[in-house]
């Protein structure tokens, strides 16, 4: 007997490392987030525009959305790094994302943000490339979420990354495209 996915989590809810991440997961984290763009790309490559705006899921935001949310939440990802790194715990601004994904850029072709996504991880895996074994311990506070390690997070946008290529990937799956 199979069990049901839950649309909304296909690759699972995010489970926070307890502690310090050890270096070798560390690195697979990393290279997920080495990967997330390629992945996006493959994921969303040659699907028509009705395709590209149906839905993952009844409720759920759709291929468009998806895209641009990436390239929204993985900029502020990059800075919060930033911020990490250069500021002593700093406090980092939260956003409603799920407003975010109504205003009107989200129409925009996926093509708009495909290279956002490309050039900030880019950017992103070179700053965590260079970080010093004691840099991972650095904090920043997320005032709805508290004091973040920077292992940690880089778990969580590793994980992010995936969850959302997986909305596309299943869709596609569900589909037959």
């Amino acid at each position: 007997m199979t069990t049901a996915i839950d649309p909304r989590y296909p690759v699972g809810n995010f489970s926070p490392p307890e502690g310090a991440v050890p270096a070798e997961q560390r690195a697979q984290f990393l290279n997920q987030v080495a990967e997330a763009p390629a992945k996006l790309r493959s994921a969303i490559q040659g699907l028509t525009e009705t395709q590209i705006d149906t839905p993952y899921r009844d409720g759920g935001w759709t291929s468009r959305q998806v895209v641009h949310h990436l390239a929204d939440s993985h900029m502020n990802g990059f800075i919060r790094f930033k911020l990490g790194l250069s500021e002593d715990n700093p406090t980092i601004k939260p956003y409603p994302e799920h407003l975010w994904a109504d205003l009107a850029d989200q129409n925009l072709p996926t093509d708009v943000s495909l290279p956002i996504v490309d050039n900030v991880h880019q950017r992103w895996v070179t700053v965590l490339r260079s970080m010093k074994e004691t840099d991972w311990a650095r904090t920043f506070n997320h005032p709805e979420m508290g004091v973040q390690r920077l292992d940690r997070a880089l778990a969580l946008y590793a994980w992010h990354g995936r969850h959302h290529v997986a909305h596309i990937t299943s869709l596609r799956e569900q589909k037959g495209w």
